[in-house]
């Protein structure tokens, strides 16, 4: 399977999220059509057939992404010491 470059997965997901903030599938046609079309092309990029799946499938393929995020409790413990 042919993998987007993680430059092209963040700005669609970056794009998608901003879209999915503003509400654009309740917008106008051109908004709508825009929103379909990132959710596509992240299904496309991910190879999954659900947007959100999608979402996620790319998040995890972008640099610096873990599985596990645990960065949060990582940092609450070096301020402990």
């Amino acid at each position: 399977m042919l993998l987007a470059h993680p430059a092209l997965l963040a700005d669609r997901v970056r794009e998608y999220e901003t879209l999915s903030a503003l509400d654009a599938d309740e917008g106008g046609a051109a908004a709508r059509r825009r929103m379909d079309d990132i959710a596509y092309s992240l299904c496309v990029a991910t190879g999954t057939a659900d947007v959100d799946a999608a979402v996620v499938a790319a998040r995890h393929r972008l640099p610096g992404a873990r599985v596990h995020d645990d960065s949060l409790i990582t940092a609450m413990h070096r301020l402990r010491r």
